[in-house]
């Protein structure tokens, strides 16, 4: 049986933990298609050069909620870069609280905008602050093509990201023993909001957990998806890439 592609929505390829050859190996496992994420103005160039080397990687710019203290203008230039695909990861986190959360909440907005201006996705990244990313995104109304990357909440908070029409991106937290919240969200959602992501070289599945991460773990992720579910793993996969297709505005093979 030949197995299935893939394409990670999610994952940090400019980063040195990664080794040299993480691109050939996730395609060796099947995963053909790749988007890189931005999360200040820095990281954001090294994600579009990366794209531009290499066929089937995609770049995003953003500017994460640890960062936004860096201003989002320091981003705006980069979005006319080719391959750039998508706005993010953007959002708040309360957990870690690295800039003021007044910085955070603005931040945050003001790339929504980017978004809507741009005609461009929404990559979010929240943790610890559900109520105010819901509030925010409800006040500057929310990108008809928005992701909720590393999906981190339960089946209430899966309801109201659908509610509001977002894709839900699952990572190798689903295998983790103490996700049972994560778990439910994933029964929980429609076939045709939900994607696969590793956020490589984070969250590493299990049994790889406390090792780097890697785009080619993310079958490990896409099973795991698959057996929650009760779903065969090939027709999760082809959704999964399908849904990645349309969500991010990616060509079809």
């Amino acid at each position: 049986m030949i197995p299935p592609n893939w394409t990670d929505n999610h994952c940090h390829l400019y980063d040195a933990r990664l080794a040299p050859d993480a691109i050939s190996a996730a395609r060796a496992n099947g995963v053909t298609t790749m988007i890189t994420v931005g999360v200040d103005a820095l990281h954001s160039q090294q994600c579009i050069d990366v794209a531009a080397a290499h066929e089937g990687v995609w770049a995003t710019v953003g500017l994460h909620p640890h960062d936004a203290s860096q201003g989002v203008d320091s981003i705006v230039p980069l979005l006319d870069q080719p391959k750039v695909v998508a706005i993010g990861e953007c959002g708040l986190d309360y957990f870690y609280d690295h800039s003021p959360r007044d910085v955070q909440r603005l931040a945050f907005a003001q790339q929504i905008r980017l978004a809507h201006g741009r005609n461009l996705p929404l990559v979010i990244h929240t943790r610890d602050a559900w109520p105010d990313t819901f509030a925010i995104l409800d006040a500057e109304g929310i990108p008809y093509r928005t992701i909720f990357h590393c999906f981190s909440g339960g089946p209430d908070e899966a309801d109201q990201c659908l509610e509001r029409g977002a894709y839900l991106s699952f990572s190798g937290i689903v295998t983790f023993k103490t996700a049972d919240d994560v778990r439910q969200a994933v029964i929980r959602c429609p076939i045709e909001r939900l994607l696969v992501e590793t956020d490589s070289p984070y969250l590493a599945p299990v049994p790889h957990r406390g090792r780097p991460n890697s785009p080619a773990l993310l079958p490990i992720i896409g099973e795991a998806l698959a057996t929650l579910r009760a779903e065969r793993v090939e027709v999760l996969a082809a959704a999964s890439v399908a849904n990645a297709a349309v969500a991010f505005g990616l060509p079809r093979s």
